[in-house]
Formats: C-alpha cells, structure tokens, sequence
C-alpha cells in the first residue's frame, strides 16, 4: 500500500516523460558524470523520484543501449583514487602504519575486482593495475 503511493507521488512529482528522462540521462553521462550521480541529480535537480520506475530500464541499460561506456568501471576507479590519496599521504606521512595496512587492504581489493572484469570481459585481458599509472587513470 505504501509503495502504491510513493509510486503515485512519484507520477505526480516528475513531469518529464520516459524519452525525455532518457535524454537527460544520456546528456549527463555524455558530459562525463557518473552513473551514480546521475540518479542524484535527476533526483535533486528535476524531481525524477526513480528513473527505473519512470523508463523501466536501469542508468547502466540506458548507457549500454546508447553505446555509452566508462573506460573503467566506477567501483574500480573509486578504489583507485582511495589508493591514491593513500599513496600521497604516506608520500607525506611514511611510519603512517596504519594507512600502509589500508592501501594494502585497497590494492588487494583493486585486484580482486580487476580480477573479476577481466574474467567478465569489461576489462582487457592484460589490464593490469600499477601504482605508478594509478594517478594517470584517475586523472583521465
């Protein structure tokens, strides 16, 4: 009963149809925000309550149908800048022990999920994660 209401709200709230939604998202992600910002600002900015329940297809099934794709996935990117930020810290901070043990943890986490998109083909076969070009591909 509560979600038939949300769903109603929701009806009311957005003024904006399924394609116009779509185009919206397509526009944003062409500008370079990511797909997990883009549900925010739909949200914040144009009273989109869920672009799921407005388009029935997900910011990843509109991306992919628009042949639109990330160089590298969010998830990995985002452990990439932690590892980074880590890097510059003990670059400042080197008896930091507790920060060496985090971007131990971080690196091992970057080289599970590189690991798993390789596997699922998202990444190149020879992708391989490298402290030194880290800064470069997060800059990118």
């Amino acid at each position: 009963m509560a979600s038939e209401r949300r769903k109603r709200a929701g009806a009311r709230l957005s003024e904006l149809s399924a394609s116009e939604v779509e185009e919206l998202v397509v526009k944003l992600a062409k500008g370079g925000t990511p797909p997990s910002r883009i549900g925010i600002i739909l949200r914040d900015q144009h009273a989109v309550p869920s672009i799921k329940e407005t388009t029935k297809k997900s910011v990843k099934q509109i991306l992919d149908t628009h042949d639109i794709k990330p160089e590298l996935p969010e998830d990995l990117v985002n452990k990439i800048r932690k590892a980074v930020a880590l890097y510059s810290h003990l670059d400042r901070n080197p008896k930091d022990f507790g920060s060496k043990r985090a971007l131990e943890v971080v690196e091992a986490e970057i080289n599970k999920l590189a690991k798993y998109y390789r596997d699922e083909g998202v990444l190149p076969p020879g992708w391989r994660y490298d402290r030194e070009r880290a800064a470069l591909l997060v800059r990118a």
